[in-house]
């Protein structure tokens, strides 16, 4: 007997012959398939997203679909094919995926900071509807309070992370606001050997650049001397004390976010996927970036 994900597959109206498909490894919020639909001699690809609203994530799927379509129409993602409740099929995009390592290297990283900046400035022309704003101290507040409710074994945590992110918020002061992805991990960008595509859009929303700018180098470990050169290269300046502070607060609460959401995924997110481990990883990240940010 088919499975209930595989009834869905299978009835989604926008095939146009028979098709095949097997599941996506790498998802952490989303469970993910590649479809082909043979039509005849023509053969197509792509990508299934399946997934509901996640209120505990204050992910909503209305907000990453407009994202979707108005990164494509900005020529930065894949194109959106179909759309209802729940279920998101995308253009498949034949490419490598991205790990730290590769982001790493300076010469990636001179292409991917152009694709930050068409997000941050091209995407918001093309996007239709109401948006949504994601300020990562609300979001830690509001994973606290998660936290709270699910007796997580974090709880003892909770007040010392709550006053390092109040610390944070009140050095970050935002002078500018633009449209962040808001997930800058390594695997949301993909090379097709020509040029690169930013994907998953689930936490897209209005912010500071920095926090895009801040997760790229926590989310990949680059080196201080890579971040000056992103910094000064994406505001074309010389940077000042001040947009340091600023920036490093901004890093800080990234990688913060980033923990909290793995403690919360340990007690909601029924994906196979080791969150306790990930949860310490990133906690000890965050923790060491602190030390540092106090420093100025």
């Amino acid at each position: 007997m088919k499975t209930t994900i595989e009834q869905k597959l299978q009835q989604l109206p926008c095939w146009k012959g028979e098709i095949s498909f097997q599941p996506l490894s790498g998802g952490i919020t989303n469970v993910n398939y590649l479809v082909t639909d043979r039509d005849g001699d023509r053969e197509s690809q792509y990508v299934v997203r399946i997934g509901e609203d996640i209120p505990v994530h204050q992910v909503m799927r209305f907000n990453e679909l407009a994202a979707s379509q108005a990164a494509f129409a900005a020529g930065i993602s894949p194109e959106v094919i179909h759309h209802q409740v729940g279920i998101l099929v995308l253009q498949y995009i034949q490419s490598q995926t991205l790990n730290p390592e590769m982001v790493r290297a300076q010469s990636m990283l001179e292409r991917i900071l152009p694709l930050i900046k068409s997000c941050h400035q091209e995407l918001p022309k093309h996007f239709r509807g109401a948006a949504l704003i994601f300020w990562v101290f609300h979001v830690i507040r509001d994973y606290a309070s998660t936290l709270k409710e699910g007796k997580s074994q974090y709880l003892p945590l909770l007040p010392e992370l709550l006053e390092m992110a109040q610390t944070l918020e009140q050095a970050s002061n935002p002078s500018q606001i633009v449209f962040g992805h808001n997930d800058l991990l390594a695997a949301n960008i993909l090379d097709d050997g020509t040029r690169l595509w930013l994907i998953d859009w689930d936490y897209a929303g209005f912010n500071s650049p920095l926090f895009d700018l801040g997760g790229l180098a926590s989310n990949n470990e680059l080196s201080e001397k890579q971040e000056i050169w992103m910094l000064e290269n994406y505001f074309e300046k010389p940077i000042n004390d001040l947009l340091l502070e600023q920036y490093q607060a901004m890093k800080c609460a990234s990688l913060l976010r980033e923990t909290m959401w793995s403690m919360v995924s340990e007690i909601h997110s029924q994906i196979d996927f080791d969150f306790v481990h990930y949860s310490q990883e990133n906690l000890a990240a965050f923790l060491s970036a602190y030390q540092l940010f106090k420093k100025f």
